[in-house]
């Protein structure tokens, strides 16, 4: 027999009922474990992972697995794990439309240890050039002393990217030869560029698809918001629901001592 709940657990339950809902508002296709993460260590709620379940279960606001789409794969060799920061990086592009400009390209570049967004580039056109602008942009954001000192250290730099015509090109294997960094591309011996590829599926999700965007200034303004909210507010089950940045300073502190387990 079902228990009756007292006026103060009703009361209780609409008001964590109004914070998800306003957290779905903004990241429609998260599930109860990241909003109950996102509510118990962004916003330092006690709150329990059975009465975010309810709440969301009972007004219908979990989101539900299709298992139709679900790929069937082959079985693969683990792709390599970063265990420190500047260890694995990852590096790809995807293609956005706009309703008055047709599509653009953005190109991330991914820190597998803590899934730190450290550079991209957004622009008309899906050449060389930008895929070097946004491996600048984390060079820049990592080693602002430069790189070629940390190199020389011991500290090998790994960058992972699809076979395409970018990645692959003379100038861009130039400048990654250059800057002392080893590439990898994906094929069936390492599962892909899967933490890549995934941190673009999220943009997709809490930016593109929930609103149609005018034109490339008011995306790019929305993008920049976007990556500063996923580095520092977006909690991940592989880094024990920490957030890029948190995890970023406990390693810069000395204070992860344990290898981070990529999921």
């Amino acid at each position: 027999m079902r228990r009756r709940r007292s006026n103060s657990v009703i009361e209780r339950d609409k008001l964590l009922l109004e914070e998800i809902r306003g957290i779905k508002a903004e990241h429609p296709f998260w599930g109860y474990r990241r909003i109950w993460a996102y509510l118990k260590y962004i916003k330092g709620k006690r709150i329990g992972k059975n009465r975010v379940y309810r709440v969301m279960k009972e007004n219908n606001l979990l989101v539900s697995k299709n298992l139709k789409n679900r790929a069937k794969r082959t079985p693969m060799r683990s792709k390599p794990n970063a265990k420190r920061l500047n260890h694995i990086w990852g590096t790809d592009m995807t293609k956005i439309k706009l309703k008055h400009w047709g599509w653009i390209y953005l190109v991330v570049v991914l820190d597998w240890y803590n899934k730190e967004i450290i550079g991209y580039n957004l622009s008309l056109s899906a050449k060389t050039e930008q895929w070097i602008e946004a491996l600048n942009m984390a060079i820049n954001n990592r080693f602002p002393d430069g790189i070629r000192e940390e190199i020389e250290k011991g500290k090998k730099l790994y960058l992972v990217s699809d076979d395409g015509c970018q990645p692959t090109s003379k100038r861009y294997m130039r400048e990654c030869r250059e800057l002392g960094i080893e590439q990898i591309f994906t094929s069936w011996s390492n599962q892909g560029n899967a933490d890549t590829e995934r941190v673009l599926r999220t943009m997709k999700e809490d930016l593109v698809w929930i609103r149609e965007w005018e034109d490339v200034f008011e995306f790019e303004a929305g993008l920049k918001e976007w990556v500063r909210k996923y580095n520092n507010e977006y909690p991940h089950q592989g880094l024990n629901y920490k957030t890029p940045m948190q995890c970023y300073e406990e390693s810069i502190k000395g204070q992860t001592k344990v290898e981070v387990k990529m999921v």
